[in-house]
């Protein structure tokens, strides 16, 4: 099978090519990421990332598997997306500081034929943060392409993050370990 990613994300590019599997990035603009009313954090990364795999699939070859992914970050029963500006990215970090919240990668492997839709959950600890501190973040590394406007491999996950239970790189975008466990199982 040819493998697709599609994504965006350098970072999910960087964790697949980890994996030393052969894939090709495709990407469709435009593909909705709304969910419906009543889902909890597992079911709206699920949704969203089957959402993503369906739009592919007019376009899909019988010889690909496409592989979608969407990462959300769930805190105080709230799904923290992408920030808008640096306003809305102060506020979540704001949010986030001195809590436990969870990250959330809905995952899907479809082919023509069949498709598998599973979710990775990390639960990440952030100590207090000084509003310095966010405001030195956002203006240095400009977190407005990530979840919960953070990324735990740069400057705050140094200085913020105080325990993780789960996987790091689900935090990162894409949980490589469970993704290689069910390519094996999806493939036969």
């Amino acid at each position: 099978m040819k493998i697709i990613l599609a994504s965006n994300s350098p970072r999910r590019k960087q964790l697949l090519e980890g994996l030393g599997l052969d894939f090709e990035v495709r990407t469709l603009a435009g593909v909705d990421e709304s969910y419906p009313e009543g889902l909890d954090g597992q079911q709206i990364a699920q949704y969203i990332s089957k959402e993503k795999a369906q739009a592919y699939l007019p376009e899909q070859e019988e010889d690909e598997l496409v592989i979608t992914a969407d990462t959300i970050v769930y805190a105080h029963g709230e799904v923290l997306g992408k920030p808008r500006d640096y306003d809305d990215a102060f506020r979540m970090l704001r949010l986030l500081a001195g809590t436990t919240h969870e990250v959330i990668t809905g995952v899907t492997l479809q082919t023509r034929q069949r498709s598998k839709t599973f979710a990775c959950l990390t639960k990440v600890t952030f100590g207090p943060l000084a509003d310095a501190e966010i405001d030195y973040y956002i203006t240095h590394y400009k977190p407005f392409d990530k979840a919960g406007a953070y990324g735990i491999q740069e400057w705050i996950g140094y200085v913020a993050v105080t325990s993780i239970e789960g996987s790091f790189f689900n935090v990162m975008g894409l949980p490589v370990q469970r993704l290689y466990t069910e390519l094996k199982s999806f493939l036969g």
